[in-house]
């Protein structure tokens, strides 16, 4: 407390070396002779420290710096709460591995001497969105607790953005090489949920895909050594737009994850009106010998309706299911199914706001948004 207290009326109070156990409520209370005369109530809070990083990154620190010349016997452990994990464990003046959860092993250090330099920092290697959580440093002398902190770990999503019209996009993952051969990796897509890939015992397992991405989709050879988990996909549409996950699996214990949001570049197409016809070209180019059931729909949506722009069904244009407003104003190219260009054209009015859809035999639709 200050100097003086009395006559100056300063009566606050230092409290060194604070750690987040120090959280909590405080009260001074003034005294005269037996009756109360004063009272103040301060409520101390700690600022949870929060560090962010991007999967893929090889790795990210967890800082914690204390008083130096810890005692020799001082023991130091790193933990994760929700799942509950011991991350990393210090004692006797050297790490502890055997104490490690297996999902941390291997990827955990601490600086040199770091009672002496007073630094419990703790550095993990190859971070995943599935580290992402509360970590805890204890440190504990003779069974006694004496520093704590929190240090709260979030990822920054993965967000790769793609035209559609792409042959590829590849959703990266690179985590440790050489993961375990009987290790599992899944690649899945949410909202709706599908499985996208399964890499199992040395191969890719087809059979386990959904059939939208049948034939689609790559990883690269010996993805377990490399530590390159990266998915190709092939393709792609505004339809595969959204959140994927793969997951690492081993022994039926989960010990990687990531997640990658997929975004589509929207597709914009200009053109100058002009007293006379023009013609402006709505792109689309898909997959190639798409099945001769196929249907495929170029729509308007507006703040109304939607209106029927053009239908195809082999092995030629539906111009009966057209809207009025546009007969004899579209084309497509020939044998769009066989070329997968379904391109539509010949429009002589102001912008057009369009979706295509393509279905299939399955039901299976794919969308695209043209403005």
């Amino acid at each position: 407390m200050n100097k003086d207290l009395l006559e100056t009326g300063d009566l606050s109070l230092t409290l060194k070396q604070p750690t987040e156990r120090d959280s909590g409520e405080y009260k001074c209370l003034v005294w005269r002779k037996g009756t109360f005369i004063r009272k103040k109530t301060v409520l101390l809070k700690v600022k949870v420290c929060q560090v962010q990083f991007k999967v893929g990154a090889e790795s990210v620190r967890l800082p914690f710096i204390t008083t130096e010349n810890l005692p020799e016997d001082t023991k130091v452990e790193w933990e994760r709460y929700e799942p509950y994990r011991k991350v990393h464990v210090y004692e006797n003046g050297s790490d502890q591995h055997e104490e490690q959860h297996e999902v941390y092993k291997g990827r955990t250090v601490m600086n040199k001497e770091p009672l002496e330099t007073g630094d419990l920092s703790l550095t993990l290697k190859y971070p995943t969105d599935a580290d992402s959580g509360e970590y805890k440093c204890l440190v504990w002398r003779q069974g006694t607790f004496i520093r704590k902190k929190t240090v709260l770990l979030k990822v920054k999503v993965c967000q790769v953005q793609f035209k559609v019209g792409a042959e590829s996009v590849r959703l990266p993952f690179i985590t440790t090489e050489n993961l375990p051969e009987d290790t599992k990796v899944e690649w899945e897509r949410y909202e709706p949920y599908r499985k996208v890939h399964v890499y199992e015992n040395g191969s890719d397992q087809h059979e386990e895909q959904h059939e939208v991405y049948k034939g689609r989709t790559v990883m690269n050879k010996e993805p377990l050594e490399t530590g390159d988990l990266s998915l190709t996909l092939k393709y792609p549409t505004d339809a595969d737009s959204g959140e994927y996950k793969c997951l690492v699996w081993r022994q039926g214990t989960f010990i990687r994850k990531k997640t990658v949001l997929l975004k589509v570049k929207v597709c914009q197409v200009q053109f100058l009106m002009r007293v006379e016809s023009v013609h402006v070209q709505l792109p689309f180019i898909t997959t190639q010998n798409l099945p001769e059931d196929a249907e495929v729909r170029w729509i308007r949506e507006e703040s109304g309706p939607s209106v029927m722009v053009h239908v195809y069904k082999k092995p030629s244009d539906q111009p009966e299911e057209e809207d009025q407003v546009y007969k004899d104003q579209t084309e497509m190219k020939e044998d769009p199914l066989k070329t997968g260009e379904t391109v539509g054209g010949r429009e002589t009015s102001s912008d057009k706001n369009g979706r295509v859809q393509v279905q299939d035999q399955t039901g299976h639709q794919e969308q695209k948004q043209l403005h």
